[in-house]
């Protein structure tokens, strides 16, 4: 498996800002951003460790292109598990749900009255063939991967004192804070509000004092197209990067209008899913063809 890394850092002028962007997008390319440092440790892994890799969450899911990909390299069965899914997003021959299922994803529907109770059981039936990795990539496994993207950004020498990047459940916000106690953390919560992204982070550990959680100006349902989000992703693009339109948003608008000193922004990827995205944006008539 070919690897950019470390990855490289960008420079780009927003707003009369100068912001350094990490670029995770770049390492792989089906299992960028912090897709592939959360699975680092798996993708180096032996493919004779598993059989069968098991997850569940939404099928917008980075994580779950990702882990589809990792899962095709290593040759392991993959299972994913969703609520119901529309015979709309079904029938889309683009987006990650789409793209999942051609690396070979078998998915699984359970009905809504079902779902969190299937979900807790699931690891009832584990043996040591099957691996789960919760929703969004979630395992305290994680950490060996997010422990070398700690090490780049400190051997970096940029001489920045703050770096950001969005969160669904925490996981690298968190572990980052904590390997890089010098540096503000900044996050902001891009699946739900504050006080669901501090108990998912709970569920690994105490939050550190030097994570700081933006809460934006105007709540936002996640996947949900927004106006300001195409304005914040179109003035990014016409910078040179592309950024996701589910996550990178709601962080970028944060940043700029609750912080003003030059930060190293940590690209998360997921821009593959932009494609359906940028649909339904379209269907909204907020983006002409």
């Amino acid at each position: 498996m070919h690897l950019a890394l470390p990855s490289q850092t960008s420079t780009i002028e927003i707003d009369g800002r100068t912001f350094y962007v990490k670029r995770d997008d770049l390492v792989h390319p089906a299992l960028a951003g912090n897709k592939f440092r959360k699975l680092y440790k798996l993708l180096t892994m032996p493919s004779n460790s598993f059989d069968e890799i098991i997850s569940y969450g939404g099928t917008q899911s980075n994580a779950m292109l990702a882990i589809a990909a990792m899962c095709r390299e290593k040759n392991w069965k993959f299972i994913y598990y969703t609520k119901p899914l529309s015979q709309t997003l079904k029938n889309e021959n683009c987006g990650n749900y789409f793209e999942a299922k051609k690396l070979g994803m078998i998915h699984i529907e359970i009905e809504n009255e079902h779902y969190r109770d299937f979900i807790a059981a699931l690891r009832f039936n584990l043996d040591e063939r099957k691996f789960i990795i919760d929703q969004g990539g979630a395992v305290p496994e994680a950490i060996l991967g997010l422990e070398v993207l700690a090490k780049e950004i400190r051997e970096s020498s940029l001489g920045l004192k703050a770096l950001a990047t969005p969160s669904a459940t925490g996981t690298t916000a968190l572990f980052l804070a904590k390997m890089l106690p010098e540096y503000k953390i900044y996050t902001t919560p891009c699946v739900g509000d504050i006080i669901y992204l501090k108990e998912q982070m709970s569920a690994f550990s105490d939050v550190p004092k030097n994570l700081i959680i933006l809460e934006p100006k105007k709540k936002y349902h996640f996947a949900k197209p927004y106006k300001e989000f195409l304005a914040i992703y179109k003035k990014l693009l016409s910078c040179g990067i592309e950024f996701d339109l589910l996550y990178a948003p709601s962080m970028w608008i944060s940043l700029l209008e609750q912080t003003d000193e030059e930060i190293l922004y940590v690209h998360s990827g997921g821009v593959s899913g932009n494609e359906s995205m940028l649909k339904r944006y379209i269907e909204k008539k907020f983006l002409e063809l």
